[in-house]
Parts: structure tokens; sequence; C-alpha cells
């Protein structure tokens, strides 16, 4: 239908001449033929169809590029600086929305106004320009910085960094420039360098009082250098004398030591003075050593002077007493346990063996350990090896052996209460400890000793003891040994009030008695059989435990029944 009424508005000259000489009638106006005419509709209805679709793509990819102009303009008004753009008389032709913001005025205001509005000073005017001429005669970017004021009155400073965009067909070309405030920036840089050069004055001043300061030091030397060398002199001289003396004093210290004082071993009797010679023939070496003696006669004192002089004195020495611990409790004592191992173990413990890794193990009164655990200690002093409580995994340690009992060893085999080859394993260095009645010589040394010590200890100032205690002391058969005589002097330390040392109550009429030594121990342990028996009663006969007759007595319950049966005390008999 469009295609006919475009025929209609045709020109009749161009039709006529278009038409074939053949449709040409005489005295009629030609006529194209139907099929013709036809064709020409076709054509006609193609061409607008094809006009119609290139409509609807050119519709489309307006909307499109709607839409990116949208977005780019969302990205350019919302970017951290301001962008605007000049022509080459410096007019602002476009601004992003921080850029109007930076100068605190709305974006329409700013369109066609000259740049130069914004600016401080003339300099700053002068500058814009000379920038903006820069820009457009060279390739690449130009920065300048210059003083802007805002609307508000406000100045900061700004840096410009601009590029020519070059004119295109129909256009005559502009500047593109991003403008940021870098007032705060400058002023942060102006700090910094003006503490950088407060900085540089003081470590210039600082440096001419230490080179002054240096200059007078050396003077000083100077001065002294002579003085030096005099006293380089002397002090070679003084040296050479102490080195001698120190020399002299070790010697003495080792000769008195050895005569008298064995580390914590007191005495210069012939049976101690074999105990020092066997201390110092094993205690470098790792063999384990078995110490029999008496009760109160110092095994554990005679085990560490072994350790100290060992290879191992700088690791720990462990003790354990096998008569303090239940037997159920021994195993865990010495070899640990896992959590859980038993009923209340709720905590996984380290074995003494473990914490004793490097160094020295004593096992005081070992004929008390119960019969069951003698096999694994024989395991240990063979293999160095064991297994925790509650463990499968066995842990090797390296330890050496110290042991200790105040019974006899191979009476206890035949009862069968000891293990013969852990016998044999722990005596391959025994040492016998004498008791204190087999050098009876060495009681006055101890008696000094102690008494110096609970001097100190206690406050006193004891200075002399009568010759009639001494003598009662010595002449008094200690089955206690060392232990008992230091409970002695202790308790009669804290009674003494004057400068002389007071026996016990219980002891002084024995002390002060003039009769024969004889009579005097017998008459001393008279009073000891009456005060144990008294104690006894009144504990009901119960030796050990906390309000026990040992702990009232304040000795140990092995050496409470010791006495009992050297004094014939008995329950049944009493």
């Amino acid at each position: 239908m469009t295609a006919s009424k475009n025929m209609k508005k045709a020109d009749p000259a161009q039709a006529r001449q278009d038409k074939p000489a053949c449709l040409k009638t005489a005295g009629t106006r030609p006529l194209l033929p139907e099929i013709e005419m036809k064709r020409l509709v076709q054509e006609l209805e193609i061409h607008q169809i094809e006009l119609e679709i290139q409509n609807e793509e050119l519709r489309q990819a307006q909307e499109a590029l709607e839409i990116s102009r949208n977005a780019y303009a969302e990205l350019y008004d919302f970017a951290p600086a301001g962008y605007f753009s000049f022509d080459r008389q410096g007019l602002v032709r476009s601004v992003n929305l921080p850029g109007a913001q930076l100068l605190g005025i709305e974006r329409q205001r700013l369109l066609g106004m000259p740049m130069s509005l914004w600016i401080a000073d003339a300099d700053g005017r002068e500058l814009f320009s000379k920038h903006c001429a820069d820009v457009l005669s060279k390739e690449g970017d130009g920065l300048c910085e210059i003083w802007l004021q805002r609307s508000d009155g406000i100045m900061f400073l700004a840096r410009l960094r601009s590029i020519a965009k070059y004119p295109v067909e129909g256009t005559h070309g502009d500047i593109r420039s991003m403008i940021a405030d870098v007032t705060e920036q400058i002023q942060l840089k102006t700090a910094l360098q003006n503490a950088h050069d407060q900085l540089e004055q003081k470590v210039a001043e600082r440096t001419r009082e230490l080179i002054q300061a240096n200059e007078r030091l050396v003077q000083e030397i100077a001065v002294r250098k002579d003085t030096e060398e005099a006293l380089r002199l002397a002090f070679k001289e003084i040296k050479e004398l102490k080195d001698r003396l120190l020399a002299e004093n070790v010697y003495l210290q080792h000769e008195v030591a050895r005569k008298f004082n064995f580390g914590e071993i007191i005495g210069q009797s012939s049976a101690i003075s074999q105990v020092f010679d066997k201390i110092e023939q094993i205690a470098p070496q790792n063999t384990t050593v078995l110490l029999q003696g008496e009760t109160g006669c110092g095994k554990g004192v005679v085990a560490r002077a072994i350790h100290a002089r060992s290879l191992r004195k700088d690791r720990p020495m462990v003790t354990i007493n096998c008569t303090a611990l239940p037997a159920n409790l021994i195993e865990s004592e010495l070899f640990g346990r896992e959590k859980g191992a038993f009923t209340g173990a709720n905590a996984r413990q380290m074995g003494r063996f473990e914490l004793a890794d490097g160094g020295t193990i004593f096992l005081d009164e070992i004929g008390e350990m119960p019969l069951e655990l003698q096999c694994k200690l024989l395991r240990v002093i063979q293999d160095g090896e064991f297994e925790r409580l509650g463990s499968p995994r066995t842990i090797k340690v390296d330890v050496r052996i110290i042991a200790a009992s105040n019974r006899n060893l191979e009476e206890e085999i035949k009862n069968g209460s000891f293990r013969e080859d852990l016998y044999y394993r722990l005596n391959v260095f025994p040492i016998a400890i004498p008791p204190l009645r087999a050098r009876k010589e060495d009681i006055r040394l101890l008696v000094d000793f102690f008494v110096a010590k609970f001097n100190k200890k206690i406050g006193k100032r004891i200075q002399t003891i009568p010759k009639e205690a001494l003598e009662a002391l010595e002449n008094y058969d200690w089955p206690g040994n060392v232990r008992e005589l230091e409970s002695v002097i202790e308790r009669a330390t804290i009674i003494s009030q004057g400068p002389s040392l007071r026996i016990l109550d219980q002891f002084n009429a024995s002390f002060k008695s003039n009769e024969p030594s004889g009579s005097d121990v017998k008459a001393l342990a008279d009073l000891e059989h009456d005060h144990i028996l008294h104690v006894l009663r009144k504990t009901n006969w119960r030796v050990e435990g906390k309000n026990g007759a040992a702990a009232i007595l304040d000795i140990n319950p092995s050496t409470l029944r010791a006495r009992m049966r050297k004094l014939g005390i008995q329950r049944n008999n009493s």
C-alpha cells in the first residue's frame, strides 16, 4: 500500500521516460504491464521491512548506548578525585561531582565559567595558563600545583595532572585534568622535614659534645697512662703473692678437709678415714655402690659425697626412702605411672628413675623393698630400662645407683626376703659405715660442729662445753649414732641459757656424776630405758605415725625399735 502511494507521487516526466516504448499508445497515457507492477510493489514492501528492521536495531543500539553512558557517568561522578575538562581559553566544559564539591559550587554553575575565577592569586593564574599551553603543545601529561579558593573562601593547595585531548572533526579539542587536594599531604611533608631538620641539628650538637668529651677523655688517659704502668708492676707482684697464698690455702683446706671434714662427713678417726679413701676411689666411676651401716650413721651423707665427687655432679641426685612409702606406691614412685593406671591416678607422673636420668638415684633402706619390685629394679640395673605403670612403652635411662641398708642383707637372703641376684648386683662396691661408738674420737669434732650449726640456726652464743658433759657423751653407746648425737646437741642448745652448753635434764645426773665412766654409761642407759618406756606407755605402744613414740622422741622409727631391742623393752613384759 505504501509502495502504491509512492508510485502515484512519482514524477510523470520521469515515469514517461522509464516506460518502455512498447507500452506507449497513441493518444493515451502509457501504462506498466500488470506483472511489472506487482514486482515493483513487492520490492517496495521488502525495502520497507528492511527499513523497519534497521530502525529497531538502531533503537536497541541507542538504548545500550544510553545504559553504557549512564554507567560511565556514575563512575565519573563517584571517582575519588575531581575531573575537569577545559577548552583552550580555560573555560570549564565538563566537571564531575567530586570536582564541583572540591570548589564548593554546583556543577551546572561551573560549566562555561573560566577556571581562573577559583585560582587564589595572580601567580597561580599565570601558572595555570602556562600549564594549559604546555599540555596542548606536547604529548604526555603535565603536572602543576596551584592554590585554589572555594566558594566559601577556604583555600587549599591543588595538584593538577593534565593531558591534551586532540580535536576530531567538528571539535576544537580540550584539556582533561585531574585535580586533588594535597594540602594535608604537603603539611605532613613539611612537618616531617622540620622534624628531620631538628633531629639533624640535635645530632650535630650531640656529636660536638661527644667529640669534646672524647678529647677530655683522651687527655685523662694520657695523664693516667704513666700511673697505670706503675700500677701494673704492682699488680703483677700482688698477683704472684695472691696465687701463692691461694695455692697454699687450697692445699691447707684439702688437708683439713681430708683430716676432719669430707664434705658433710666430719671425723679424723681411722675408721672414718677408710670410708674417705673408698669414696675417693669409687666416686669418679659409674659403679653401683652399697652402703651398709646402722640407722643414723650417715649413709645419706656418704651417698651425697660420692655424687658430689662424681662426673654426674651437675645432674640431680634423687633420693627415695623405701620405708617411707606404702608398698603399693613404691613402684609408681620409682618407675612412674600413666593416667588411669590405677584408681586415683588422675594424671601422668614421671618416676624417680626418669628424674634422675644422667644423675644418681639413692635407694635408702633397700632391704625394705617388696620382693615383687626387686626383679624390676634388677632389670633397671642390668639393662637401664623399665616401663611406667599402665604403659607398654619401654623407657631407657642412664642412672647410677647407690643403695643403703641398715639390715644384714645376707641374712635377709637366707630368710627369703631379699633376692640374691639383686644383692650381687648392688654389692659391686660395698662401703661399711662405722657406727659412732666405733669412732668415739670423732665425737668432740661432731659436738663442736653441731654447736656451731645450732648457734647460727637458733641464734645462741654457746662457746664452751663442760668437760664432764663431753666425757659423758664420749662414753655413751649411741645406738642412734650421729643422728642421735645431733638431736641431743640441738635440744641442749635450745635449753642452754648462758655461754656454756647444758645437756638435757634427763642426762644431767649422769653427766655430773663423779662415778667411773662405766657407771655413768649404765646410769644414762637406765634413764633412756625409763624415758622410752614412759613415752611408749603414753602412746599406748604406738611406735610410728604422727602421734607415735618415734615422733615424740624425734628419732627414726627404726632407731627406736633398735633401742627397744637393745634395752630389752617389750610390751608383754613391761
